[in-house]
């Protein structure tokens, strides 16, 4: 089934764009909230991770397999369909039911009684997610015409940054609450009725963080689903575009033969590799080696350090359409100069004796590290037709969620564990380490007995070393958009091809 865009409003869409210009930047804020929202809810486990660790006595090879692999699987599985169907369905509805899906999901794992439910009510946050960023940049590239895109997915894409600051702020206050607390507050508005079977000074503080961060979805996706228009396909292009509900092949054929759509998603996928291995390890990272405590790491270090990530992934798209007139390809190239910058930022980070002096190096290498994000939508949305965008972004989602969210926390966990394992063995402690408990490291040392304090040592240094093996990948993301650079003009989309 065809339209020409023509008939799907105005011949000046692709001038003007679809609706308004408040009715246009009302879509944009209420989808970049919604990207929020996805980020809150899949990045808040990463604020409690010592809590949770500490609850299941996980390893970090555990853990990383918890925030890695099977989430990553599920959300690179479901994106695909899903995609295909916004690519031919109401991408409004779509968004609406997977922020209900994976809200409700983000509420169960607040109620996990082990590791494994834990696990497989993370695997459905991860399906409900993987129907949000697909649709969601498809419908702003018909509401926005091409020259106004790159900033606008740039505002789009600071929900990832956004949501981490939200995620930082909300999980380490929430954290620091008592069971008893939050109890007395339920009976205070008179709703301890519903949860009188409950004991609440069993309750622990990262079990309150899921079901508070996850409920408010349910109500915003009831408001999306009230307030957005579902735009004509093709609205926003020029007018001889013909749009095509394409289907899976038809739009793989599109971008298949486009050497830019691959080192562009290996490049995002070595960056969420390193990404995702950091955030999984970030809060456990500052406790361990600089004793900071879970609310703290979360809203001292870890709020403002997702702020000005956010700072870098907007100031990346604003230099890309600024930049643009003189460098056609800046898109694509400026990344890997962002990336190369964080790289020593990042070791020095991690290797500095003081927390003051870590914090403003890693302030510096956040910036540069996430002003990439906007870059992988803007360019790979703008290689295809429209009707094939959706598909695409899944795809490249697909590729980036297999290596990134797939590989980087589990190596990241694995390598910690080794680390720390060549540690002890050097200094001889095995038979120590074999009855070594990590939850007493933070303020019971001494019940770990005279080896205690060289057994957190190792704790802590074996994180501190995988952290910066995990940073040395950036070098390899930074060449593959230096790749996309190269192809990028030759590759743009045009109604004529």
């Amino acid at each position: 089934m065809t339209a020409t865009a023509a008939t799907a409003g105005s011949e000046n869409g692709h001038i003007t764009g679809f609706g308004t210009k408040p009715y246009r930047t009302y879509v944009l804020l209420a989808l970049t909230l919604i990207y929020t929202l996805n980020f809150i809810d899949r990045t808040v486990i990463t604020v409690v991770a010592q809590p949770i660790i500490n609850t299941f006595s996980l390893t970090d090879t555990q853990w990383g397999l918890l925030t890695g692999p099977p989430f990553a699987l599920f959300y690179a599985l479901m994106g695909i369909p899903i995609a295909m169907w916004a690519d031919r369905g109401n991408r409004v509805m779509i968004i609406s039911l997977c922020v209900v899906i994976w809200s409700l999901m983000t509420v169960f794992c607040g109620l996990a009684a082990s590791f494994m439910w834990l696990l497989l009510f993370r695997v459905g946050v991860a399906i409900g997610e993987a129907g949000c960023t697909p649709p969601a940049n498809s419908i702003i590239t018909d509401y926005y015409p091409p020259k106004s895109r790159a900033n606008a997915i740039g505002i789009y894409s600071m929900g990832v940054t956004l949501g981490g600051v939200l995620a930082q702020l909300f999980g380490g206050q929430l954290a620091s609450l008592k069971g008893e607390t939050f109890g007395g507050w339920m009976n205070a508005i008179g709703l301890g009725g519903l949860m009188s079977g409950i004991n609440w000074s069993e309750v622990e503080g990262w079990r309150l963080v899921f079901v508070i961060v996850g409920a408010p979805g349910l109500l915003i996706a009831l408001i999306l689903w009230l307030t957005i228009k579902e735009p004509p396909r093709g609205f926003s292009d020029p007018k001889s575009t013909v749009v095509a509900k394409a289907g899976f092949f038809e739009a793989f054929k599109e971008f298949g033969k486009k050497p830019t759509f691959w080192t562009l998603s290996l490049g995002a996928a070595f960056v969420a590799f390193v990404g995702y291995g950091l955030i999984s390890f970030q809060a456990p990272f500052l406790q361990r080696v600089h004793g900071v405590n879970v609310r703290d790491a979360a809203m001292l270090y870890g709020a403002p350090l997702a702020a000005v990530a956010a700072f870098g992934t907007f100031a990346g798209g604003f230099l890309s359409e600024k930049l643009a007139p003189r460098f056609p390809s800046v898109a694509a190239w400026l990344p890997g100069v962002g990336l190369l910058i964080a790289v020593p930022a990042y070791v020095f980070a991690f290797l500095a004796p003081t927390l003051p002096m870590a914090f403003g190096l890693w302030i510096i290498a956040a910036i540069m590290h996430y002003a990439y994000l906007g870059a992988q939508y803007t360019v790979s949305t703008s290689i295809v037709s429209p009707g094939s965008r959706a598909t695409t972004v899944s795809v490249m989602l697909l590729i980036i969620s297999l290596i990134g969210n797939g590989i980087g926390p589990m190596f990241t966990g694995a390598m910690s564990s080794a680390f720390m394992g060549g540690i002890v063995k050097k200094a001889g402690l095995q038979e120590a380490f074999a009855s070594f408990n990590p939850a007493l490291c933070a303020n019971k040392v001494e019940e770990l007995g005279v080896n205690g304090p060289a057994l957190c040592s190792a704790y802590a240094e074996g994180l501190r070393q995988s952290m910066i093996a995990t940073v040395l990948f950036f070098v390899i993301a930074a060449a593959f958009y230096f790749l996309a650079a190269r192809t990028y003009q030759k590759d743009r989309w045009s109604p004529a091809t």
